[in-house]
């Protein structure tokens, strides 16, 4: 063999050589991506809707990827049958009444099937078993709910700006508040007056707890008020009292008031007296002679008493009555 077809072989040789290795390293690559040289076991969950899931997408468990999807089926117009290829170190961590549900990688990612539940103590999943499945709210739900979200968000900035334009005008109680000075100052002059009244209550305050401190000190007032019996009992006997003087003085100015009216009415002798001046007059004239009469009777007496004929009887009666004062008096001293 000539020497040029020797080195054309051998770099023929060479670059078969790298691109065997090249396509052994690839193989492994792929195949350890696809969990393809592990052991695996085949593992069914069926879903109401596979949500774009496909072949190859991946199996979650609490955040790690157990495996991956080997076949989406259309069992049923409302049933859809998802294979998975689950990695066979996983199996002991699957409980046979675990879930299956469809997320999303990430906000906008990959479809992924996720199992998670279950209960300890329940036996392991066995190959070709079927989960129980629950749907999840997809991607699109998910854009939808921002889309709406942010058309709620403009909304409230565009009313947001409105209302700022009006305050910058001085339109409305804000703008009025922000624009006008005499408004301003009505408003500190309600705050005063509240700062002023929010003082005034709690001076009233502090007074009501100096009052009930009183209420605990014995010997006050307050407190014999609230806890002596006998002090209360004392006032209440006073009150009842003055309550007695009090309906004494009613009944009392009753009488007054009828003493006045009979005053005034002629018809009986004060009446007379007091409305009729001839007959006061004869009233009066009477009493004059009862008086000048007893004074006559009186001159008529002493003169009797002096009389021989009867100044025996006399200094016999003032005898006796000075005999009867002695005896009162000598009682009186036992």
């Amino acid at each position: 063999m000539k020497p040029a077809q020797k080195k054309r072989a051998v770099i023929v040789g060479i670059f078969v050589l790298l691109g065997g290795l090249f396509l052994i390293a690839g193989l492994f690559m792929v195949g350890e991506k696809r969990s393809s040289f592990d052991k695996t076991f085949r593992l069914h969950a069926v879903v109401d809707n596979a949500n774009g899931l496909q072949k190859g997408n991946n199996i979650w468990c609490s955040g790690v990827k157990i495996g991956i999807v080997k076949k989406v089926l259309l069992i049923r117009y409302d049933k859809v049958l998802v294979s998975m290829n689950i990695d066979k170190k996983s199996q002991e961590l699957i409980y046979g009444d675990a879930k299956a549900r469809i997320g999303t990688d990430a906000l906008v990612g990959n479809k992924i099937v996720i199992i998670y539940g279950g209960t300890p103590g329940v036996k392991p999943v066995k190959p070709e078993d079927t989960l129980f499945s629950e749907s999840s709210s997809d991607g699109e739900q998910m854009m939808t709910t921002l889309n709406e979200s942010s058309k709620n968000l403009s909304a409230i900035t565009g009313d947001f700006k409105i209302v700022s334009k009006r305050m910058v005008e001085g339109q409305g109680t804000l703008g009025r508040l922000l624009t006008e000075d005499s408004l301003l100052n009505i408003l500190q002059s309600t705050a005063e007056r509240l700062k002023q009244g929010s003082l005034q209550v709690q001076k009233m305050a502090t007074d009501v707890s100096d009052f009930t401190s009183k209420l605990h000190t014995k010997g006050a007032l307050a407190n014999d008020l609230v806890t002596d019996t006998v002090f209360f009992s004392k006032l209440k006997g006073a009150a009842e009292q003055i309550q007695e003087a009090s309906e004494n003085a009613k009944e009392l100015t009753n009488n007054l008031k009828y003493i006045s009216y009979n005053l005034k009415d002629s018809s009986n002798l004060a009446g007379v007296f007091f409305n009729d001046t001839a007959s006061a007059n004869n009233l009066r004239l009477t009493v004059e002679n009862l008086q000048a009469g007893t004074k006559k009777f009186d001159e008529n007496m002493e003169a009797l008493q002096h009389n021989f004929l009867f100044r025996g009887f006399f200094r016999k009666r003032a005898k006796q009555q000075q005999q009867q004062k002695q005896q009162e008096q000598k009682v009186a001293n036992k």
